[in-house]
């Protein structure tokens, strides 16, 4: 037992001076290539355990004989192992050095190519997250893009509105002023129809302005589909009377959902309003409203006879406002991106598809437990 003992503090001993002495190479090493540090390593490792065996077979008194066969082998041993290290950290150099090129030309290029051949685990998977969050970069920047495009859009447009109304508020001011206004009450009316048209208009501004800063405020309570449908259906008959068009609920079910009342009701309010602008006169818009799985999906249906296709994408874009054609008199193009906005602070989901002779908009909100 005391030989034992003996033996394991002579290997100790050995190897403990062969580790500090290496951790002190590294430290001097620490700037340097990384395959210098695992030359070090090896280095290391295989003097710990020269030491360890040289301490204990003089301690052992081994003829001179053994210990040379010892000292031999162990010596192959180190310089095999040396050998070996140095060519592994070549590898590895040339990989990370590989994974740096690359890594220089995301910052030139907005893309990056991983290598395709790494040769650590380690390496191989930092490769991996750098192409991830290239790509995801990527998808912001597009994102980024989409959004000036349509703040460019929206400013274009929002001018043009703007402009229309001011000029013939101008007009009519000037005319009443001078008194040659052959009907000063008709002048008078259609002054009140443009200010609160420009009224509106900032309203949503403002209202599209908070969404966009996310400090939109909800007061929520449980209440039932069925009465916010029914709201919106009142709310906007006389308009769908005006244009000639039918306004009908259908399958609306009595489902209750968390929501903030009147933000909800300006979304169906949107919803409804754009469709009847877009419905020809004798044309039906409805309302539906059912339960599926965990949500309350509401959608109306108009029958504008479609999207095309490559717009989809678009309806809920700040300032689009679609074709000409499908372009109403008024409106700046913010009523469908209130909606999603609205929509989406009540952690839902708001999207368009195309169906026979029109489109419908579905609002997709959590259902309330």
């Amino acid at each position: 037992m005391r030989d034992m003992l003996l033996i394991v503090a002579y290997a100790a001993m050995g190897a403990l001076a062969a580790g500090l002495a290496g951790a002190g190479a590294l430290w001097l090493l620490r700037k340097r290539s990384v395959a210098d540090s695992l030359a070090v390593v090896a280095v290391v490792t295989v003097a710990a355990m020269l030491a360890g065996t040289l301490s204990v077979a003089r301690a052992m008194f081994l003829s001179d004989h053994d210990l040379g066969v010892v000292t031999a082998v162990c010596a192959i041993a180190a310089v095999i192992s040396l050998a070996m290290a140095l060519l592994l950290g070549r590898r590895v150099v040339a990989g990370s050095r590989a994974l740096t090129a690359a890594t220089r030309a995301f910052g030139d290029s907005d893309s990056f190519a991983a290598p395709r051949h790494a040769p650590t685990a380690e390496l191989a998977e930092l490769g991996r997250e750098l192409a991830a969050t290239s790509a995801k970069l990527a998808e912001s920047r597009e994102r980024e893009r989409a959004l000036e495009t349509s703040r460019r859009e929206l400013v274009a447009w929002i001018s043009h509105d703007l402009r229309t109304p001011l000029a013939g508020l101008r007009a009519m001011a000037e005319a009443l002023e001078d008194g040659v206004a052959a009907d000063p009450t008709r002048y008078h009316a259609q002054i009140r129809t443009e200010v609160e048209r420009l009224t509106s208009m900032v309203g949503d501004l403002f209202e599209l302005s908070r969404i966009q800063a996310g400090v939109l405020a909800l007061t929520t309570a449980r209440m039932s589909v069925y009465d916010l449908v029914g709201d919106a259906i009142a709310g906007a008959d006389a308009l769908a009377r005006q244009h000639g068009v039918c306004l009908v609920g259908q399958g609306v079910e009595p489902v209750p959902v968390e929501v903030d009342g009147r933000e909800m009701t300006r979304v169906l309010a949107n919803l409804l309003v754009n469709a009847i602008h877009r419905t020809p006169a004798d044309g039906t818009v409805a309302v539906a409203a059912h339960r599926e799985a965990d949500s309350v999906v509401l959608s109306v249906t108009d029958g504008c006879g479609g999207i095309p296709p490559e717009e989809l994408h678009r309806v809920f874009d700040t300032g689009w406002r679609g074709t000409a054609a499908r372009t109403p008199p008024a409106g700046a193009g913010l009523g469908l991106a209130i909606v999603r906005g609205i929509v989406e602070a009540h952690h839902g989901h708001a999207a368009v598809r195309n169906v026979p002779g029109g489109c419908r908009f579905e609002v997709r909100l959590p259902a309330a437990v």
